[in-house]
């Protein structure tokens, strides 16, 4: 949870659902064994290997579910950066806003296409944050105390966005709201859900799936569910 916000949690923690996924990962449940090579074109290979297209959304977390008002959401991004941010809601909505459609893939096999979200580009909030030169991987915090890590590479591309809005209607508490990460060239645990805390590193900080034996990229193209 954020350190300095009383934000009331519902639910607890699934062990039992954490010591299966943790199973999954030691046994390469679910690979396939096929990968696309580097640089094939997503519009042609646009659903990953051994993903199934689905329409609606499905809802996964830890089984907690912070209850953030907007009022009291904050972000900050800070670590190596010249400009450390602390964002409120109304700091967040003046920032420049986008509106981009990608594909979304989560880890456990469903694929969701033509997701249109709404929110701020993460290279628009890099630049009011101006990292320095070593810092070369990000490590995100969530209100609900996950946490998960991407290079700076990665997060630095046009595609990603913090997003507050889905389909028009602003992000539901289930999905991530008020603010979550989105990631789409990546498996969606490395697009966090209530998101409070974005630290540029200079060394890699593996999150809570990475130290659990899931892959520490998660390129769905390349089939990387586990390390």
């Amino acid at each position: 949870m954020a350190e300095d916000d009383d934000i009331p949690l519902t639910g607890r923690v699934r062990e039992k659902l954490v010591e299966s996924k943790q199973a999954w990962a030691r046994e390469g449940r679910l690979l396939t064994g096929r990968s696309y090579p580097p640089g094939a074109d997503p519009a042609r290979e646009r659903l990953p290997p051994g993903q199934t297209l689905v329409t609606d959304w499905p809802v996964l977390d830890l089984g907690v579910q912070p209850d953030v008002p907007r009022e009291k959401w904050r972000l900050r991004v800070e670590g190596l950066v010249a400009a450390p941010l602390r964002l409120d809601w109304e700091a967040f909505l003046a920032l420049p806003q986008a509106e981009l459609v990608n594909d979304i893939h989560c880890v456990t096999q469903w694929s969701r296409y033509d997701n249109r979200w709404q929110g701020v580009r993460a290279t628009d909030l890099l630049a009011l944050a101006r990292p320095k030169e070593e810092a070369r991987f990000v490590a995100f915090t969530s209100y609900d105390g996950y946490t998960t890590n991407v290079t700076r590479a990665d997060f630095e591309r046009e595609e990603v966005l913090l997003a507050h809005s889905w389909s028009g209607a602003p992000l539901d508490r289930r999905h991530g709201g008020p603010v979550r990460v989105v990631i789409p060239h990546l498996y969606f645990w490395k697009s966090p859900k209530w998101v409070t805390r974005i630290e540029l590193l200079r060394e890699d900080r593996p999150g809570f799936w990475e130290v659990r034996g899931y892959h520490n990229r998660g390129d769905p193209w390349a089939e990387e569910r586990y390390g």
